[in-house]
């Protein structure tokens, strides 16, 4: 069966709306659809219209009251829109609902961002990823969708006793996540052996909210070469680069999908390997953009996936950038009263980056250490495993020993030492 290709959607005209509850601590009170107009021009939208409606809760059947469903279907006729935009997640059936009423296609928070993660994913893994999403995501919005979705399947010998056209095509999708799944499986392998090679340096991982500068903060410090746009997810793909941190001592520096306000749980699950690269840090750099006026809500959303992640206790630095955005120095003072020990940056300007660098190099030598340790001079498979997990700086033979002085994260030194407890310790140098 051919893979089912997933088109994005062909809109030109769009209509954004939203429901804001009352005392509704998420949105920007000056700009509550800010963040939906950015999410809707990175997809390639043109906004005509924008709707809100203040309300206690959003209506069952429609999300919106009656009235403003009648009032965003005239605004569709007077700006021949063919497209509105929710900022929430909508059911299977007020989708189906609000299209009827308001006679053009819907597409809720999920699909417009799952839409952008399709238009940038690059790589074979990316694309995995995605589409694996996306079925997820269209499997139970089928009714009333799709009239079919591969004109071979369902044919004579495949098709099961008055099976319908669309148990037919909720067999496709079905058939298409396990194939998708297993396809990830395989990529998860392969990244928890590219991880094992990586144990002896010290990891970092740049975090932070989509479209904070962390891609530009990683050719900073490593010259990468990353794609930087002014764009929301413009970066999907974990990118991992070597950072040299002075005396021989070496870091890897990875960065990796930017957070969003309600990301879909089914996106965030389709990326668990790619996200892999935050649990196992041993340093994270949260990344903000300080000119925002959602900052601190935006830190919380970062927060909160990262408990979602199991990483909430990590080592984490907090590096506020984009302070050429900033006017007024008082407001630099300011946050720096309210965020203390964190780090100001412009990542455009490569402000910021020796500091930034210095306190990698700190938590490194915090986290390191060094020691000469005696072992058997014919244990070779220890010597090998020695080797994979720290750096071997030097090595000489005394008789029936070998010392070896190595350096490496404490963890790691402490597991190895716990597993071959013929290991003898020599000295310990820091």
């Amino acid at each position: 069966m051919a893979p089912l290709e997933l088109k994005r959607s062909s809109f030109q005209n769009a209509i954004l709306g939203a429901v804001i509850l009352k005392d509704h601590p998420g949105y920007d009170q000056q700009n509550p659809l800010g963040e939906l107009r950015a999410l809707a021009r990175t997809a390639g939208a043109k906004i005509v219209g924008e709707v809100i409606q203040n309300r206690n809760s959003p209506n069952s059947a429609l999300f919106f009251g009656k009235g403003k469903a009648k009032e965003i279907a005239e605004l569709a006729v007077q700006n021949h829109a063919d497209l509105f935009i929710c900022d929430d997640d909508l059911s299977p059936g007020q989708v189906r609902n609000l299209e009827e009423e308001i006679k053009i296609q819907v597409v809720d928070r999920s699909g417009l961002i799952l839409d952008i993660f399709a238009l940038h994913a690059r790589s074979n893994e990316a694309r995995v990823q995605v589409k694996l999403a996306q079925l997820k995501y269209l499997l139970p919005r089928l009714a009333g969708r799709w009239s079919h979705l591969e004109r071979q399947e369902g044919a004579i010998g495949t098709r099961g006793p008055g099976e319908t056209q669309l148990e037919t095509d909720r067999r496709i999708i079905q058939k298409q996540i396990i194939e998708l799944e297993r396809k990830l499986r395989e990529i998860d392998k392969e990244r928890e052996t590219q991880r094992k090679g990586r144990n002896k340096l010290f990891r970092v991982t740049l975090i932070g909210y989509t479209n904070a500068g962390k891609s530009t903060i990683l050719n900073n410090l490593t010259d990468a070469g990353v794609l930087v746009e002014d764009k929301l997810f413009a970066t999907l793909d974990s990118t991992t680069r070597r950072l040299n941190l002075g005396r021989g001592g070496i870091a890897l520096l990875t960065d990796t999908v930017g957070f969003i306000s309600k990301l879909p749980a089914h996106l965030v699950a389709s990326f668990r390997s790619t996200l892999m690269d935050i649990k196992d840090a041993d340093l994270l750099l949260h990344i903000c953009d300080v000119s925002d006026p959602m900052l601190d809500a935006k830190i919380t959303t970062v927060n909160i996936e990262l408990a979602r992640l199991g990483n909430e206790e990590g080592r984490k630095l907090l590096v506020l950038n984009k302070t050429d955005l900033l006017q007024d120095r008082k407001d630099l003072e300011a946050l720096a009263i309210r965020l203390p020990n964190s780090i100001f940056a412009s990542a455009i300007n490569a402000d910021g980056t020796d500091e930034l660098l210095d306190k990698i190099r700190e938590e490194s030598r915090q986290q390191g250490i060094e020691v000469v340790v005696q072992i058997g001079k014919t244990d070779y498979s220890l010597y090998a495993e020695i080797a994979k997990n720290c750096r071997i700086i030097d090595s000489s033979s005394d008789g029936e020993k070998l010392i070896i002085r190595l350096s490496g994260r404490k963890d790691m030194i402490s597991k190895l030492m716990q597993k071959n407890p013929q290991v003898t310790f020599a000295t310990v140098v820091r």
